[in-house]
């Protein structure tokens, strides 16, 4: 009988058996330099040598905070090739938070870019790790990176992984409580990437625009390891800037790109936006939060196939996307689950919902988390016995089985006994002309239990009162739906990822 967990399904092997393949293709652009494949594997594998010799081992954790950057991969890699766990750290985080989530997740060696050594040497003596690596130069008590690897020798064999090793501990954004590690393994990267390459059909000449957090499971896992498998280019920004993505779609002919709903806003919302030609772009993939209707249409009039997928961290992260073939007839869709992921909209006893009715999404498939680390109860809160993880999420299917996402759970709010869902509501009055970004929110109503809020940002020289807001929305919305508070703002609190930090707006804006 042959043993199918020896074929080595592992992050690691991957890149190095692509480089085998291409070895001579652009593989990586940062800032004015491009390495070809067989660069960066000749760099991976010296960093494995200097992981080893520091004392990494199978099932250590190897930490990394910092702005996106190539040896944030050099890192991946090469602890995927150790057998090692990669924990990718959000870089928006405070000291006390930072400490947190290195002592949960006991990191061995951590790696931090020039921005970020700070608020790891605040917690030095609160966390495990021993090694302090710069990603880019180093301070007192820093490596630095780039000497380590330009002193070593290859280490060109790594180790065979099971598909059921853990990978990479990805830490939920952690917008209410302490965040969670969620537990990727090999086989949950391998086949998120054989749904995607099915349903969003990359070809070998890609060349993928990565400005999301790579941190974060959607700027690493939705296209940029997915091109790299295809031997395509993968053309990293340090950061978000709208222009600046831009202006690299046209100069490098990008073909694919993803991006969370308030990326594309700003973007669409830069003076050169009109005049960009976006025409090399083969699928813009859009997820991470519910996508105003308004947003969708902009795009597609400028001819971008621009596709809504859905997924979460823990799903690492498809679990559902409209092909762009669909993008007119089912916007707002985020379609169906990929072909080896199953998808159900289920009751609060656990039954599917009838056509058209709300429930919590959930998924079950190889690319479902191995579970949280460290806490087994959150895992089975999580994951039921029949393997359905529940999602948190609201949504429901059509008559022909499309997925539409609602809003979270968490986020409904309930006016007068009444579920009003957020997102709808921000879809609506998005296309306000005097309107730039705006969130719903409940705030605490003696007479209606919540008031819907809306939280406004206004375009430049332009103001709204409430009763111009009800006026406009009330042709469009149940009036149970309209906002009875209205709040102006500068901008609105996001995570790193792009979400809007409702609970940080319910604290600002309630009594």
């Amino acid at each position: 009988m042959i043993d199918h967990n020896h074929v080595d399904t592992g992050l690691g092997s991957m890149i190095v058996k692509r480089s085998g393949l291409t070895p001579d293709r652009p593989a990586l652009t940062f800032e004015g330099e491009t390495w070809n494949y067989r660069e960066f594997v000749q760099r991976i594998e010296r960093f494995v040598t200097v992981l080893s010799a520091g004392g990494v081992g199978r099932g250590d954790r190897v930490g990394y905070l910092g702005l996106n950057h190539p040896n944030f991969f050099v890192a991946m890699f090469a602890s995927a090739r150790i057998g090692a766990v990669f924990v990718p750290i959000n870089f928006r985080l405070t000291g006390p938070e930072l400490a947190y989530m290195v002592t949960d997740s006991g990191c061995h060696t951590m790696i931090a870019d020039d921005m970020h050594q700070s608020v790891v040497d605040g917690v030095r003596d609160e966390i495990p790790a021993g090694r302090f690596i710069g990603a880019e130069s180093g301070g007192e008590g820093w490596e630095v990176m780039a000497d380590l690897i330009a002193s070593a020798e290859p280490t060109p064999d790594g180790v065979v992984v099971d598909s059921d090793e853990v990978a990479m501990i990805m830490y939920t954004s952690g917008t209410t409580g302490l965040p969670k590690g969620a537990m990727l393994t090999h086989g949950n990267f391998c086949w998120n990437n054989i749904n995607a390459l099915h349903a969003i059909d990359l070809g070998s000449q890609e060349v993928a625009l990565v400005v999301a957090p790579i941190f974060h499971i959607g700027g690493l896992n939705v296209t940029t390891v997915l091109t790299w498998q295809k031997g395509g280019e993968v053309v990293l920004h340090r950061s978000f800037d709208p222009g600046a993505a831009l202006e690299a779609i046209q100069s490098h002919g990008v073909t694919n790109m993803f991006g969370v709903p308030a990326m594309f806003l700003f973007m669409s919302q830069h003076p050169e936006f009109d005049d960009t030609d976006l025409t090399s772009l083969r699928v813009v993939v859009v997820g991470g939060a519910p996508v105003p209707e308004p947003l969708t249409r902009t795009y597609l009039a400028k001819g971008v196939p621009f596709a809504q997928g859905y997924g979460l961290t823990e799903t690492a992260p498809m679990a559902s996307f409209l092909l762009p073939e669909y993008a007119l007839d089912k916007v707002g869709s985020a379609g169906f689950a990929p072909l080896y992921t199953e998808l159900a909209v289920l009751d609060d006893d656990g039954n599917p919902t009838p056509t058209g009715e709300r429930g919590e999404i959930c998924v079950r498939g190889p690319s479902v988390m191995k579970g949280y680390w460290n806490q087994p109860e959150a895992t089975a809160e999580a994951i039921d016995t029949e393997g359905w993880f529940h999602s948190g999420d609201i949504g429901y299917l059509d008559d022909q089985g499309f997925l539409f996402v609602v809003d979270r759970l968490k986020d409904m709010v309930i006016s007068g006994g009444e579920n009003v869902y957020p997102a709808e509501v921000e879809s609506v009055l998005f296309q306000h002309p005097c309107i730039a970004d705006v969130a719903i929110i409940g705030l605490a109503d003696d007479r209606w239990g919540e008031a819907v809020t809306a939280v406004v940002v206004c375009g430049e020289g332009e103001s709204i009162t409430l009763e111009d807001l009800r006026d406009w929305a009330g042709e469009r919305l149940a009036r149970y739906k309209l906002p009875t508070r209205l709040h102006t703002t500068g901008e609105l609190p996001r995570t790193s990822s792009g979400k809007v930090l409702k609970y940080e707006l319910r604290v600002r804006f309630g009594d």
